[in-house]
């Protein structure tokens, strides 16, 4: 990070740009000792900036000093900085249009417009802007006609358009699209009422987008719900009873690694009488019908011989 000094501000390059407006080029690097920043040209830092990584390039985190221009600029370019309040600007009755994009731009001054009066474009493209209430500041800007939020998490909130279109009065151009006149009918009717413009904010705030970083709370909720429950002594104690008892190597290797991985297998269940997985109780239950039926089996060949030997005795007789 760099801090945004005056003496950084003297040596960065300016120039006149293609509509002939003069430009503060403050982006996102900062000159190598090689380079000489009062003659260097916009299209050797456009070719450092493509050629060098972002780790090679010092970035701005936070807006100061900005009266070092001594308001002598119509376009101040901040764009791809590490900045995150848009806020601490001196009186600049100059600006025009401000670069922003590609920061991490998340709250705004709402007396930004106090500040810079004349401002009429303001750029933040892919920012962090993500519930609608965190544009409001921006209708103190009452001369901004061009405005850009693509790529942020904004756009994505129900009636976001209407909404911006609803609070920013003049403004003639979002997101690269005429703002028409149909829409200003229909955002007036939308949002007749402060109750509706509330309700846009809480319905804002509520709304999921995907992307965004989820809270902890809603982290937390999730961890606990799909967290499994671990053994408890008593189980694993009837895990290693039916290791002992089971009578094939897969049983055995299942349930030792059932014991390692601390789940227990989808067929074992426990209770005070019971230790061992389901599949060895239907095999002791098999076992034991068919001792019943062999017992029974028996029982009835010993009735049957008694009846046929009752005859035989009663003929010696």
């Amino acid at each position: 990070m760099v801090r945004l000094t005056a003496d950084l501000i003297w040596k960065s390059p300016h120039f006149f740009n293609a509509i002939r407006e003069r430009e503060l080029d403050l982006r996102g690097f900062f000159f190598f000792f090689f380079c000489n920043p009062n003659i260097i040209s916009n299209l050797c830092a456009s070719l450092l900036y493509n050629i060098y990584p972002s780790h090679y390039w010092n970035k701005i985190a936070v807006i100061e000093n900005v009266g070092a221009t001594e308001d002598q600029f119509d376009t101040i370019d901040l764009s791809d900085n590490e900045i995150v309040k848009l806020e601490n600007f001196p009186n600049l009755n100059r600006l025009g249009t401000l670069l922003l994009n590609n920061n991490r731009i998340t709250r705004i001054n709402p007396n930004l417009g106090e500040f810079l009066p004349k401002l009429h474009t303001l750029v933040l493209t892919n920012n962090r802007l993500t519930n609608l209430v965190e544009i409001d500041p921006l209708a103190s800007l009452s001369k901004l006609q061009f405005l850009s939020l693509l790529d942020n998490n904004i756009t994505k909130k129900p009636n976001y358009r209407m909404y911006v279109i609803h609070k920013l009065k003049s403004l003639r151009v979002l997101d690269f699209r005429k703002v028409k006149q149909k829409e200003r009918i229909e955002a007036n009717k939308l949002f007749a009422s402060e109750e509706a413009e509330e309700e846009a904010k809480r319905e804002s705030a509520k709304t999921f987008v995907p992307g965004e970083i989820p809270s902890t709370q809603d982290v937390t909720k999730e961890e606990q719900t799909t967290a499994p429950a671990a053994p408890t002594p008593e189980q694993i104690l009837a895990i290693k009873a039916a290791i002992v008892n089971s009578q094939t190597l897969e049983e055995v290797a299942r349930l030792e690694q059932a014991l390692k991985s601390g789940q227990l297998p989808a067929d074992f269940s426990i209770n005070d009488s019971d230790t061992t997985p389901k599949s060895e109780s239907v095999k002791q239950d098999n076992m034991v019908t068919d001792e019943r039926e062999a017992n029974d089996d028996e029982t009835k060949g010993g009735e049957s011989e008694q009846k046929n030997d009752g005859p035989a005795e009663m003929d010696e007789e």
